[in-house]
């Protein structure tokens, strides 16, 4: 595949939907579609990326975890449109607990989860119970640390000048597909499960070549051997740049990771532009993308770990 490309008191109440929306017609999937959009179309019309901004993924500063999946970009986006350079988010609960205070008129960002649910019923047929189980969607609400008064950014640790080419060589030496060089193209072929890439010389810089190279490993992560991603059933003809959205997805997530900002390639119009129909036909679809890129992400990361501990 080749690699492409208000003046309101702060809202702090946790809001949750079950199904498609809630009895007030609240449409989650739609939201979010709308807000992704948004980002993506301006992210097209300045020629860059929705994460070229935000090179870090975004953290929770009250318990220092990062935020995962569909938040990663709904925050990223928030941090593009708004202006904002810390990557540190809090809800409006947690921001007071830690002595900070959000600014009136602050607007605040929505992020998802879900919650899972048991139930336990008894069969009429046979008199046994049954268990079923399940997820509802729910949200929460969260502002960027540059909108609340009264807490810092945590202090860097001093460390060694970073080397992200080093990383991202590791990252490499972990690949689950092997990785060959040389050539006039970027692509991963499931027939032989290999990567192949041009020459680095070929690349414009060093990140661009590595960009390319995760986007590609990403490709590789869907392997039948490994995640077995498919979307034919639910894409038909647009699964092909459906596992794109996936892929770069999945590349920024790691670029985040190394620090790297990912190169605009020559198509990334194109691809583009395949997304935001998909998205357009298909609200929950950002959702899925942002999981099954999640799911990637931590796969390679876990085979990086595991290289690092037989070393």
């Amino acid at each position: 595949m080749n690699t492409s490309k208000r003046n309101r008191m702060p809202e702090h109440k946790t809001e949750g939907t079950q199904g498609l929306s809630n009895p007030q017609g609240w449409d989650i999937y739609q939201q979010v579609t709308d807000q992704i959009l948004a980002a993506m179309e301006q992210a097209k019309g300045h020629g860059r990326r929705l994460w070229d901004t935000q090179p870090s993924l975004p953290l929770n500063r009250s318990t220092g975890k990062p935020y995962s999946g569909i938040n990663i970009i709904m925050l990223w986006g928030a941090a593009t449109q708004r202006g904002y350079t810390s990557p540190y988010w809090l809800t409006y609960k947690q921001a007071e607990a830690m002595g900070g205070q959000v600014r009136k008129g602050e607007r605040s960002e929505l992020c998802l989860y879900y919650k899972p649910w048991e139930s336990t019923e008894t069969n009429s047929d046979t008199g046994e119970d049954e268990t079923k189980r399940g997820a509802v969607l729910k949200s929460f609400r969260v502002f960027n640390l540059d909108q609340i008064d009264g807490i810092q950014a945590p202090a860097k640790e001093e460390r060694p000048a970073f080397q992200a080419l080093e990383d991202a060589e590791r990252i490499l030496q972990a690949s689950p597909a092997p990785i060959r060089e040389g050539g006039a193209q970027a692509f991963y072929r499931p027939a032989t499960d290999t990567i192949h890439l041009p020459d680095r010389a070929d690349f414009i810089n060093l990140e661009a070549f590595y960009s390319t190279a995760l986007h590609e490993m990403t490709h590789s992560t869907g392997h039948k051997s490994r995640l077995d991603r498919d979307f034919s059933g639910r894409f038909g003809t647009e699964a092909y740049a459906f596992e794109e959205l996936v892929a770069e997805l999945g590349s920024a997530f790691l670029n985040a990771d190394l620090g790297i900002i990912g190169s605009t390639l020559q198509d990334h119009a194109d691809y583009l532009a395949s997304w935001v129909r998909i998205l357009r036909n298909d609200k929950r679809a950002i959702l899925t993308a942002a999981a099954a890129a999640s799911k990637a992400h931590a796969y390679i990361a876990g085979l990086v770990s595991q290289e690092q501990a037989a070393a």
